[in-house]
């Protein structure tokens, strides 16, 4: 884990980590680019959810690992990936937490997709 400084979250940023009921399934057009029924939903004080996938049910054949990092105090360092498809690079599409904090342990492993590039369902 990083060594900079981790917060906890708390009453005035709360942060839960629950598993997702039922099947997620992201995608690019029409293109599947995951599917899973082991995700786990993010909910980070006021954001919006955030569905984190095992790395596992993505397509690996799409994704390429990027050098870009950025840091957040209540999850810690993530890491990116660009996703390919249709020969068209959304580069940054996809973050993980390698080494998650452990507030939000569940997600260590998962990624998440920024939802501009990236439409991902709920289906039960």
């Amino acid at each position: 884990m990083s060594t900079r400084p981790h917060k906890t979250p708390g009453p005035d940023h709360p942060i839960s980590v629950t598993p997702t009921s039922g099947r997620v399934v992201a995608r690019v057009g029409d293109t599947v680019v995951a599917t899973s029924t082991s995700a786990q939903t993010l909910q980070e004080s006021t954001y919006p959810a955030v569905q984190y996938l095992p790395l596992a049910d993505v397509d690996p054949a799409l994704l390429r690992k990027t050098a870009t990092t950025s840091w957040c105090p209540y999850k810690g360092e993530a890491s990116y990936y660009s996703l390919t498809v249709d020969g068209a690079e959304l580069t940054d599409a996809v973050w993980t937490y390698e080494d998650a904090s452990p507030a939000v342990a569940p997600i260590t492993g998962h990624v998440a997709f920024y939802p501009d590039r990236v439409s991902v369902t709920v289906e039960d």
